[in-house]
């Protein structure tokens, strides 16, 4: 490996490790807005987010961003469905957040490849391996005993886990850059998070500039949670193998669980505790065989 590789490498390792470390982090960041209502902060979150790409992508792209921004009526109404799937998927994570489900959310997003692998067999009519076989039946097993244990299933770890996999199903059927994709969810569900706000307004349960000036901050500054990740991933992307760089996704839901458990002393019960050996077993013995594929390349 040359010394421009190794460098690209390095690169792309700080900014993998940068991007899911911040997500790993963002529940922090929405206990912060635990008092204000799930949709708001959705709201917000889209509303902020529209000018923040605007000028991200004007930038990157110069005069090829209206260009870029061009995209047929097929695809945009694709975008219209994954708009709405990854609404769901940030609703119900900022939900969990402030009523202290931050360890269901790690779950669900440790248990997000698997739900891929399934929906790649189900969909795609992708080849399952007896590996593959082998790791959805015991995560699937982890979950229903959480299910039985806890007396009904964890929906929320569910939710999170079938929204992200569907999300990315939608998105792997276009040919839309991560960032231009976002752009184009975010202005299309503009319009009705504005209008939920002024909604909210007119019924004098909007939570922004009523409240605090901190409130407010959070809230506009969702839109950097939203992008500024996602632009560390991009930078990853382009200088890692996908294949090494699906293993720094674990890293994410990694540092929830610590949250969860040690700051915020969520119960980690031994129910838990099957559930996640059982998912954690099941994300090894995927990850085994792109693994090994990858330093095989690396090597050679």
């Amino acid at each position: 490996m040359n010394t421009r590789e190794q460098k690209l490498d390095r690169g792309g390792v700080i900014a993998a490790l940068a991007a899911f470390g911040f997500w790993g982090l963002v529940p922090v960041y929405y206990k912060g807005l635990q008092d204000v209502g799930a949709w708001e902060v959705l709201a917000h979150r889209v509303i902020w987010s529209v000018p923040l790409l605007i000028i991200f992508l004007g930038i990157r792209d110069g005069r090829q961003f209206l260009k870029k921004l061009r995209l047929p009526l097929s695809s945009i109404a694709w975008l219209v469905l994954s708009g709405v799937v990854i609404s769901i998927n940030w609703v119900v994570f900022v939900w969990a957040v402030a009523n202290d489900h931050i360890l269901d959310t790690s779950l669900g997003y440790f248990g997000t490849p698997l739900v891929n692998v399934l929906l790649g067999y189900l969909i795609l009519k992708e080849r399952l391996s007896v590996t593959k076989v082998v790791a959805v039946t015991v995560a699937a097993a982890g979950t229903f005993y959480l299910a039985w244990y806890l007396g009904r299933p964890p929906w929320i770890a569910i939710a999170l886990a079938v929204s992200f996999g569907v999300y990315g199903l939608l998105r792997k059927r276009l040919n839309v850059g991560p960032m231009l994709g976002l752009l184009w969810e975010t202005a299309l569900m503009y319009l009705p998070a504005l209008a939920y706000l002024l909604w909210l307004s007119s019924r004098s349960e909007l939570q922004f500039l009523n409240v605090s000036s901190g409130i407010d901050a959070l809230l506009i500054g969702s839109a950097f949670i939203t992008v500024l990740p996602l632009i560390w991933f991009n930078m990853a992307a382009q200088k890692l193998p996908l294949t090494i760089l699906g293993f720094f996704q674990y890293i994410a839901p990694s540092i929830s669980f610590l949250i969860a458990v040690f700051l915020y002393g969520e119960q980690f019960s031994s129910g838990h505790a099957v559930a996640f050996i059982c998912i954690w077993l099941a994300l090894a013995l995927v990850s085994i065989e792109p693994f090994r594929r990858a330093r095989r390349r690396l090597r050679g």
